[in-house]
């Protein structure tokens, strides 16, 4: 069993994905050029947004809209201290200082309340300029923009949404990549619309940031003379194969592959809502399940859980094992377990189970019957 199938959705799209491997050798355009157009137009076209600007990878993605924004030294970025680091290095590596904020235990998504508190704490300390607010769409569903946008609004601070697992997900009829000033996503091989390599995309309805975008991911050049760079940028363009992939996987994505992953979900929740707490989905929520995480009673049993079933050959991943507060890049700021209760309850509960739209329920039952066993003998 894998934890998410590449192989076995290649063989149900491999006439397509050839096709367009094929179509990008014998057109010679290696760099950019028509596919990644096409890509943009239709992911564009997807989500509601006016442009789409494609990149390398899903760091960039981050990146470059701070960029574009002047973000840098002396400038607060809030972001979730439940998420992968890049949601936080982007702007730290800009010179920016990233705020982390802890989550709602329900949704694992950033809370706003504490995310209030933070900006509060910011503007009272004096020392930094809050400018931008990272949400983080986890696991495939998207943050609580009811209640953050308000905030954002409030202290006048950008929304960059961060779609990385949730690209293809809704809240109360709009797509994600639809929620923020820009958002991004990720082409990770393992994200609900992935490639494979790297690759990333930029969302923005605002025409200038757009051109900034596509100038920046070219090195700062112009768009009438790409010798005159006319800004600081970086070399950051998605590779035309990899948006040929993209484009065979996005059609599939579309047409069934998140209606089939929302039915696994629905098979997981069903057999495992009695035996441990199960993925909460808020009305007017449709996620993407980027992952399924179940939350266990303590760290033992969520640690022994994974072993039972890696010995039975069933995979099984922590996202993630510890909040950023704690990662070693910020070890010199003293970041205080305290502030971030939820984050480490949740960092030493959580356990992802193999989440693909191409798991049968055969497997589900496997998988199911795995985890009783375990728990009913724990008992």
């Amino acid at each position: 069993m894998q934890f998410r199938d590449l192989k076995k959705q290649y063989n149900v799209l491999k006439i397509e994905i050839d096709k367009q491997i094929a179509e990008v050798i014998e057109s010679g355009q290696f760099i950019l050029g028509p596919k990644v157009l096409e890509l943009e137009k239709e992911l564009a076209e997807f989500t509601g947004v006016k442009h789409c600007v494609a990149c390398a990878n899903g760091t960039d993605a981050i990146t470059l809209p701070l960029m574009a924004w002047g973000v840098g030294a002396g400038d607060a970025v809030f972001t979730s201290d439940f998420t992968f680091f890049a949601s936080a290095g982007a702007a730290e590596i800009l010179g920016a200082t990233a705020i982390l904020a802890d989550i709602d235990l329900k949704t694992y998504n950033i809370s706003p309340a504490a995310l209030e508190a933070a900006i509060q704490k910011v503007l009272a300390e004096g020392k930094l300029i809050p400018k931008v607010i990272i949400t983080v769409d986890l696991f495939g569903l998207p943050a609580d923009y009811k209640a953050i946008k308000p905030i954002a609004d409030k202290y006048g601070l950008r929304i960059l949404e961060d779609a990385a697992q949730s690209f293809g997900s809704e809240l109360e009829g709009k797509r994600a990549c639809s929620f923020g000033d820009a958002a991004t996503t990720s082409f990770f091989p393992a994200k609900p619309l992935g490639c494979y390599g790297d690759g990333g995309a930029i969302f923005t309805d605002d025409d200038e940031v757009a051109i900034a975008l596509r100038s920046l991911r070219t090195q700062g050049s112009s768009p009438a003379d790409k010798y005159d760079n006319r800004q600081i940028g970086m070399n950051s363009r998605l590779d035309p194969m990899q948006a040929g992939i993209l484009l065979s996987k996005f059609h599939a994505f579309k047409s069934y592959e998140i209606d089939d992953v929302n039915k696994v979900a629905g098979w997981y929740t069903e057999r495992l809502k009695d035996l441990v707490q199960t993925p909460y989905v808020p009305e007017g929520y449709r996620s993407v399940w980027a992952q399924y995480t179940i939350l266990l009673p303590d760290n033992e049993t969520r640690n022994r859980l994974q072993q039972h079933l890696k010995e039975r050959n069933i995979p099984t991943m922590v996202y993630y094992p510890k909040g950023m507060h704690r990662q070693t890049a910020f070890a010199h700021r003293n970041l205080k377990d305290d502030d971030y209760p939820n984050t480490n309850l949740a960092a030493g509960r959580v356990l992802s189970l193999p989440m693909h739209p191409y798991l049968s329920e055969a497997d589900v039952d496997m998988i199911y019957d795995e985890v009783r066993s375990f728990l009913d003998k724990k008992v």
